[in-house]
């Protein structure tokens, strides 16, 4: 198997960067300052960051923790290994990782598993964590 270019424009693959924006497209993003709105509103909101992350800096408070490695099968309304909260179908669902790259790959991956209403956080923890601090000062 030889190694692509990304450059060589071969119709068969994407760049991440493609893959990215072909993601987000059909994404409904929630900005950090509406998280808390979409809790309220009944979302639920999943946190895929790995422990490592979580311990240097924190959790998202009211957010369910699901490994990335596992995800689908936790929130596939389908799936026998799924949480209890994932049983519907059209619950809105925000997926947040670190910094908001990998959580819009997942919500589309979502998405493409029948729930619609999947989405993520834009700017991951990271952005709702530097609002956090700049509301406290």
């Amino acid at each position: 198997m030889t190694q692509r270019d990304s450059t060589d424009g071969d119709p068969g693959f994407l760049t991440i960067d493609q893959l990215l924006a072909e993601s987000r497209s059909g994404l409904q993003r929630v900005q950090p300052a509406d998280l808390e709105r979409e809790m309220e509103g009944g979302a639920l909101v999943v946190d895929t960051r790995p422990v490592e992350q979580r311990d240097r800096d924190g959790e998202l408070p009211g957010a369910v923790i699901i490994d990335r490695n596992v995800l689908e099968w936790r929130l596939d309304p389908s799936s026998a290994h799924r949480i209890p909260a994932a049983g519907d179908a059209s619950r809105r669902i925000v997926i947040v990782c670190n910094e908001g790259y990998s959580s819009s790959l997942a919500a589309h991956t979502l998405q493409r598993l029948g729930l619609p209403h999947a989405t993520d956080l834009v700017g991951g923890f990271q952005a709702w964590a530097a609002l956090k601090r700049t509301e406290s000062d």
